[in-house]
């Protein structure tokens, strides 16, 4: 059940503590470009306090994981007191899929192996993406069929739907407050029409 070719098919893909033999689709770069505007828009980056809420984590955890380099922020890490770390969407995604490994018992590097497969990955392969685990190895599957090998072959304890996740960090920083990257203007809800909206209120006045 270790296809190491990472594509669709009837066996899953594995991440093993000890390697990740998927080749790598993309990189870290592509993951946002073809979200638009939103709460996914690469241009907006979200502050510790925001991403430890949507993600459902301690600041203590995500403190930990940045400064071990399991997940460190990719819009701006923090250079020291009075700098502010600032996560992207998608760091935030991966956030809470490590928190529901912790939650499961998945050993450290395994999970470290599966983050490493997670920033390679492009935006559209993530959303339709499923992380299986037995707790020792996590597999990714792409596809129903694969799910069902991975199940019927007694290896599958639990799995993690990753459009799932997605769709919950998309509906919890909607309501939360992110950063414009170029600017550095807090966004309230993230939503552009928003946005403008109130500048046009603001021009009014």
């Amino acid at each position: 059940m270790s296809s190491a070719d990472g594509t669709a098919g009837s066996s899953p893909g594995r991440v093993s503590g000890e390697s990740a033999p998927y080749p790598l689709h993309g990189s870290v770069g592509d993951f946002g470009r073809d979200t638009g505007a939103g709460v996914a828009d690469e241009a907006i980056g979200y502050r510790g306090p925001t991403a430890c809420a949507a993600a459902g984590i301690t600041y203590r955890q995500l403190d930990y994981w940045a400064r071990t380099g399991l997940v460190e922020p990719s819009v701006r890490p923090a250079y020291g007191s009075g700098t502010q770390r600032l996560y992207s969407f998608r760091d935030v995604v991966v956030l809470k899929i490590v928190k529901r490994f912790l939650d499961t018992g998945v050993a450290l590097q395994n999970i470290r192996a599966a983050v490493q497969h997670l920033r390679a990955r492009g935006f559209r392969d993530l959303e339709r993406m499923t992380l299986m685990s037995d707790g020792a190895t996590v597999y990714e599957c792409s596809s129903p069929d694969e799910v069902v090998s991975l199940l019927q072959g007694g290896q599958g304890v639990f799995g993690i739907a990753v459009g799932v996740v997605w769709r919950d960090v998309e509906a919890a920083l909607s309501q939360l407050h992110g950063e414009r990257v170029d600017t550095g203007e807090t966004l309230v809800g993230h939503n552009p029409q928003d946005e403008l909206a109130r500048r046009r209120r603001d021009r009014a006045v």
